[in-house]
């Protein structure tokens, strides 16, 4: 079985076709929209992480009907931010060398916009639920944008199969390395870890939210200061690991033509899939998560896709592949698996300690993966099936998390790839076909910081629009006099002290 997996992604899922469609996709987005990930990258941090962190300590009035921005944002990178920037980056130095990371780098490039555009759609196409939960994804912008639910119910089905392969990805890469670091056996690990899934997902997208927006934050500081600290360790060889980057993603030191466009191939091959298992660009995955956000401007949720890529794949994964080609560890050729390579590398930077951080640190990332994407299968099985027969699903996956723990890491791996690649090609053409749609919004919405006279773009809905549009410019009102409130009580005070 895992030949013919082999197969089907090496020659076909992820061959020429499909680095074509993933990078001509992107690429042609980002020309039409003027390249919007670099020129409006500032304002995205602004508005995103940084209007975050100035919040931090101040009440949010405002309820909405989903879960806030950055509890979207936390569970999306939480399937994002997972073993695809520590194991993949590894799995994917091993496989394709250190030329893989270049690609990956290219992929994030025109990734931050794809990712953009799938959140703008997922915002812009979603509905509310009885339930009072927004529900959107590509299943949604396919269905209701391009009118093909044949496509979008295709889309579902392989993103519920991704979700099962993503989850046994997760699980084994925790049981290999729980296994490793403490001497816990697999089974253990799985059905631990089962039984916590199984308690968690039952509350939901809420629950989810929280419990990410919680960890993710501090796990990523956490990995972004010893991996500094590891580099900086070995900061002579950081010219060398740059320099391997760069040669082995051309392969130049393969010897005649053949060789040549073998290695290229296999280098493009594995850095552009453990990309996109990376930070998800293209799968449309992760906009599930941010259609659930109780933001009203699609454009808005759109920035966190552009940040979200940005720390996922050019910050965090770039950083892995620091911490294990300039300490050392790497070897080409070596029979290893990722979790052991990058876990080697901690390990030989801070001994036992080293062991034992990796061993917690990288469990905690995989949970909160397992967790994204249960909701993201989760609302693939209801879009097809319906809410009702929802539990079914939970039940497989919470199975799965125990079949995953005892199999073949390299088996599940490739499973993980075979999905991905599919659930990729129904969004992609998605997002080619409504390309115009996507620059509309855009340019509506930068247009209107200028010029509060245009009519926003913030759902396709006529009606769902003005009672949107309604709501906003209530709120701007009613922030309005909130802040001459404060000017005027401001004043009293000045002049009572006076």
């Amino acid at each position: 079985m895992q030949k013919v997996v082999q197969f089907i992604n090496d020659n076909i899922l992820w061959g020429i076709p499909m680095i074509i469609l993933i990078l001509g996709v992107g690429i042609y987005l980002t020309v039409r929209n003027r390249f919007t990930q670099i020129k409006k990258f500032p304002y995205a941090v602004k508005n995103t992480i940084g209007k975050t962190l100035t919040g931090i300590g101040k009440k949010n009035k405002k309820k909405g009907d989903g879960i806030s921005q950055f509890e979207a944002f936390s569970t999306a990178i939480a399937g994002t931010v997972g073993t695809g920037n520590i194991v993949g980056v590894a799995t994917a130095i091993l496989s394709g060398g250190p030329g893989a990371v270049f690609w990956m780098w290219l992929s994030a490039f025109v990734g931050m916009f794809t990712n953009f555009a799938e959140n703008v759609l997922g915002i812009y196409y979603r509905n509310k639920g009885k339930d009072g939960e927004y529900r959107g994804g590509p299943m949604y912008y396919i269905s209701e944008g391009l009118g093909w639910k044949w496509l979008a119910i295709l889309f579902s089905i392989f993103c519920m199969f991704a979700a099962f392969g993503m989850n046994m990805v997760q699980i084994n890469t925790i049981a290999d390395t729980l296994n490793g670091g403490f001497s816990i056996p697999k089974w253990v690990s799985g059905v631990v870890v089962a039984i916590v899934i199984a308690l968690i997902i039952i509350g939901g997208i809420k629950r989810i939210g929280k419990i990410t927006s919680y960890i993710i934050p501090f796990m990523c500081l956490g990995f972004i200061l010893l991996a500094l600290i590891i580099i900086f360790m070995n900061v002579k060889a950081i010219p060398s690991a740059f320099g391997q980057i760069f040669k082995n993603a051309f392969s130049f030191q393969a010897v005649g033509g053949g060789a040549l466009g073998y290695a290229i191939m296999r280098s493009m091959r594995y850095g552009l899939a453990r990309g996109i298992f990376s930070n998800e660009a293209g799968l449309g995955s992760s906009v599930i998560a941010h259609s659930a956000s109780s933001v009203k401007e699609p454009v808005q949720q759109g920035l966190w896709g552009i940040f979200g890529v940005f720390l996922d794949t050019m910050v965090i994964c770039t950083l892995t592949a620091l911490v294990i080609l300039t300490s050392g560890v790497y070897t080409q050729g070596a029979d290893i698996s990722g979790a052991m390579l990058s876990q080697s590398a901690f390990a030989q930077s801070f001994g036992r300690f080293g062991t034992v951080v990796f061993s917690i640190m990288l469990p905690l990332f995989a949970f909160t993966t397992i967790l994204s994407w249960a909701y993201y299968g989760e609302k693939s099985f209801e879009f097809i099936f319906g809410k009702k027969y929802s539990m079914i699903f939970k039940i497989i996956y919470v199975a799965l998390v125990i079949v995953g723990a005892l199999t073949s890491a390299s088996l599940v791996w490739d499973l993980a790839d075979l999905f991905n690649g599919l659930m990729a090609i129904p969004n992609l053409i998605a997002l080619l076909l409504l390309g115009g749609t996507i620059t509309r919004i855009t340019r509506n919405y930068f247009a209107r910081q200028k010029d509060e006279g245009i009519m926003p773009m913030l759902s396709a809905y006529p009606k769902e629009n003005l009672s949107l549009t309604f709501s906003e410019e209530k709120e701007k009102k009613e922030n309005l006099s909130g802040k001459t409130d404060a000017i005027a009580s401001e004043i009293e005070k000045s002049n009572a002290e006076q």
